[in-house]
């Protein structure tokens, strides 16, 4: 069987009875001989992206190592790289992809479920700003929507609260892995579970992003049952730092109030790689 011999399974949904690995390599094989042979339109490779960027997730939950996962890309990558552009073998694989894709770029509405949460993606358009991704939280009696927000095109990482005893914090910060000081993710199980606490490593091994904006949140940002809030707008640094994580990982959105207290939301990592890369089929 070809590099691209069954390269249709690229598509989400139309991959049965395939493991997570080999969907991962399928997907980033086709994408690299479409990228070398000019075999798809920028729609059609933003796609194959965000569907690559699905299969790493599913197998890194699976069990796979990152260092596996990494020499089988690095494999598929040199194997890609070797095919003849003009074979029939690859241009009909290539028309395949292209056709079962058509119907996929049509979608505007996602979700993807992870192992304690799930983020929605919404890449409509509208005047309104609106979660393009987003995943819910609650963390004590508070609530969090947590993602990216915006109208269409511009989706700023923000995190929009609100307390039930009313009261307001000062600042929000962002805390997830710092990659340069850890080799891989920090997952705690004990008995068979992990809570999201347990999947951020020391504090000595995280960085944090301060929230560079904090405003009343607008009604199009609120849960419809909520009145009234506070919406942080995170640097761009951070959603990126946030894509390069491992989908078992927990990032941690601490609220800052006066006298020293500090109020913390947990955020399951899972796709939210998947689902940006998603949206930004609908900017190109």
């Amino acid at each position: 069987m070809g590099v691209l011999g069954l390269a249709i399974l690229a598509v989400p949904g139309l991959a049965v009875a395939q493991r997570p690995t080999d969907l991962f390599v399928e997907r980033t094989a086709t994408i690299v001989a479409g990228y070398r042979c000019g075999l798809f339109t920028t729609q059609v490779a933003a796609a194959l992206a965000a569907s690559a960027q699905q299969a790493r997730g599913a197998a890194l939950r699976a069990g796979t190592d990152m260092k596996t996962l990494k020499a089988l890309e690095e494999d598929a990558r040199y194997r890609a790289n070797r095919l003849d552009c003009k074979s029939p073998q690859v241009l009909n694989a290539a028309a395949r992809v292209r056709e079962a894709f058509a119907g996929y770029e049509r979608i505007t509405r996602m979700i993807y479920p992870g192992d304690v949460a799930s983020w929605r993606a919404d890449r409509g358009t509208g005047k309104a700003a609106r979660w393009r991704l987003a995943q819910e939280v609650r963390f004590g009696t508070d609530r969090m929507t947590f993602g990216l927000a915006g109208w269409e095109g511009a989706n700023g990482l923000v995190a929009v609260s609100t307390f039930s005893d009313g009261r307001t914090p000062y600042a929000a910060r962002l805390i997830l892995r710092d990659g340069a000081k850890t080799l891989g993710p920090y997952l705690v199980v004990t008995g068979g579970t992990s809570r999201l606490s347990q999947k951020l490593p020391p504090r000595a091994a995280t960085r944090g992003y301060l929230a560079e904006a904090r405003s009343a949140a607008g009604a199009d940002l609120l849960p419809k049952d909520i009145k009234a809030g506070w919406a942080f707008r995170f640097p761009a640094a951070a959603a990126q730092a946030l894509v390069e994580l491992d989908p078992r990982e927990a990032i941690a959105v601490e609220f800052l109030f006066s006298g020293e207290r500090v109020r913390t939301a947990y955020v399951e990592v899972g796709d939210f790689a998947a689902g940006r890369a998603f949206l930004q089929m609908a900017s190109r």
